[in-house]
């Protein structure tokens, strides 16, 4: 009787052996020595490739940076675009995606989001002198409206989920897509409350920002992880701790406020 529990036990033994010396994707970035921050670097203020320097900038820099302290590892920024961005995460082309990336049930499929780092939804910008105009989706979806939209991200897909009879515009450059309203190009944009307080503020007096405290839907930002227990447990508490001793918000209102 006793040999019948002999040969389980072993192997359920030399099973949770072999699981506890399998080599997390939070072991691997220590070891490398080097934490993979993919980037857009188009969306301020979270990231911006500020092309003479050739370096990053923005807030999800400066917490990349923080997380990268917190690991003792460097960061590599690994540059990406929002309609490639999937095929990179799947192609394990870095560790976690940063950014200004929002939680999708599409992007939870492919790899864990940490907890989230903010709060809010969709809204529009127009130049202050029309911005009354486009309080309102209907207001916003009508002939001869010129809704401007950067590809392949949350924006484009809200806006065709919602808008049937604005003209829609692909802007290819999310940096200068702001500029195409502010010059007549184009009318409004609908994206994330906290990009359009943030270019309110770049064009002061000539792009207004519309009802941002109350976005047409919600959303969260988050970071998008490679799906590994102890890669996420670790960053989720480096959050917890940077929510609490201040040091969140210390970056935040470096770009916020």
């Amino acid at each position: 009787m006793l040999r019948k529990w002999i040969v389980p036990i072993a192997a359920l033994l030399l099973a949770t052996a072999a699981q506890a010396q399998q080599a997390t994707r939070l072991d691997d970035i220590i070891k490398r020595g080097t934490l993979r921050v993919g980037m857009t670097g188009d969306y301020r203020p979270f990231t911006y490739l500020d092309k003479e320097s050739g370096q990053f900038r923005g807030f999800d820099v400066d917490m990349a940076e923080a997380l990268g302290k917190a690991l003792g590892v460097k960061v590599e920024f690994v540059r990406t675009a929002w309609p490639q961005l999937t095929r990179d995460f799947e192609a394990d082309r870095f560790d976690i995606a940063m950014g200004g990336v929002s939680i999708t049930l599409d992007r939870q499929k492919k790899g864990a989001f940490s907890i989230p780092v903010m709060r809010e939804g969709k809204t529009p910008i127009a130049r202050c002198t029309d911005a009354a105009k486009y309080e309102t989706i209907a207001g916003i979806d009508q002939a001869g409206t010129r809704v401007i939209v950067n590809p392949g991200g949350t924006n484009e897909r809200f806006a065709r989920a919602n808008v049937h009879h604005a003209e829609i515009k692909v802007h290819d450059d999310n940096v200068t897509i702001f500029d195409e309203i502010a010059s007549g190009h184009a009318d409004v944009m609908m994206t994330d409350a906290s990009e359009t307080r943030y270019q309110q503020k770049l064009h002061a007096g000539v792009l207004c920002a519309v009802h941002p405290d109350k976005p047409f839907d919600f959303s969260e930002k988050a970071y998008w992880l490679q799906r590994d227990a102890a890669w996420k447990d670790f960053v989720d508490q480096w959050l917890h701790i940077a929510f609490s001793d201040g040091s969140f918000k210390k970056i935040y209102s470096a770009w916020f406020e």
